[in-house]
């Protein structure tokens, strides 16, 4: 007799993952890849089509949950995602889900909380305790995506311009921004303005977050104050939704930018209490709803062993 086995898609503006896993919840397969936003990557549907392909014709796979960037925002996009994940697997239950809603049914496991999602973009998702959902932010770079990591790395941006002109006071991020993009610090604006204008697509902005951080951590005063003002518009996400549930409901994170434990310290400080430690990954979330669409048991053991998959397939 064959294992039903199901497929969890956790897609994103920089990376997509997919895992297929047994009924215990134990990780078969594994598949990474890029970037499939389709609101900044013209290439979204063939990245997509190309991850989903490896998994098309597995044998014993009868569900699939594919959360994916922009699903429930845009009608259009949203109708599009659908047809590329069910024409993928006709003969599976799918559902597709918006990617943040995603990251929250793993964090909470299902449960009620309030997710703050700050990784490319930005966004606070909440689901109360009779299971509605809302949803603050995640408007996009151009609108809104507030202390996400393309924010953060555009600040930092703005800041170098401004002390290479100064307008401000120097800053270590000039060197250490420099030094990542592998630019010629003789010639800065020369050398700035051109990776910008060729260069400078969404997630290369957004990876400078990670510099930001390195140079906040050791003592730089225009990366903290980059770092704060990033808790500063989090907090605001969280104080908006909070609104929309019960008093005191926990609160969790996920999301790239939050490697920065400088970043949640000073989000735990305006927020007033320390997050709960989410129960499972963004992927495991995905995994979470393919289980929930073939009625499966969730239980703790269940979680347990999607997270130990999870890390040792995905975090190195």
């Amino acid at each position: 007799m064959r294992p039903d086995l199901i497929l969890g898609v956790d897609g994103g503006g920089t990376k997509m993952m997919l895992a297929l896993a047994d009924r215990n919840g134990t990780f078969l397969r594994t598949g990474l890849g890029g970037g499939v936003n389709a609101m900044d990557n013209p290439d979204w549907r063939d990245e997509l089509s190309r991850c989903l392909e490896p998994f098309r014709h597995q044998e014993g796979l009868v569900s699939v949950a594919a959360a994916l960037p922009v699903f429930g925002e845009v009608a259009t996009i949203s109708r599009q995602l659908d047809e590329v994940v069910n024409r993928a697997f006709p003969n599976a239950r799918t559902r597709v889900l918006n990617d943040v809603d995603a990251a929250h049914l793993g964090a909470f496991a299902g449960r009620s909380g309030i997710l703050l999602l700050s990784g490319t973009g930005s966004m606070a998702w909440a689901r109360d305790r009779a299971g509605e959902s809302f949803r603050v932010g995640g408007w996009g770079d151009i609108v809104g995506d507030e202390g996400s990591s393309h924010w953060i790395g555009r600040l930092a941006l703005n800041a170098v311009s401004q002390s290479i002109d100064r307008r401000s006071a120097p800053t270590a991020l000039t060197d250490a921004i420099f030094s990542h993009l592998g630019l010629d610090r003789n010639n800065p604006m020369e050398s700035l303005s051109s990776w910008a204008t060729a260069h400078a697509r969404r997630s290369s902005i957004a990876a400078l977050a990670a510099v930001v951080d390195r140079t906040a951590a050791a003592g730089d005063d225009t990366a903290i104050a980059v770092l704060e003002l990033a808790a500063d518009q989090l907090a605001s996400h969280h104080l908006a939704i909070a609104a929309q549930c019960e008093p005191g409901a926990n609160w969790t994170y996920a999301g790239g930018t939050f490697r920065s434990r400088l970043l949640l310290d000073a989000l735990a400080k305006r927020i007033g209490r320390p997050p709960v430690c989410p129960s499972l990954p963004p992927i495991g979330g995905a995994l979470f709803a393919a289980a929930q669409l073939l009625d499966w048991p969730t239980d703790e053991g269940w979680i347990e062993r999607v997270a130990k998959s999870a890390k040792a397939a995905f975090e190195h």
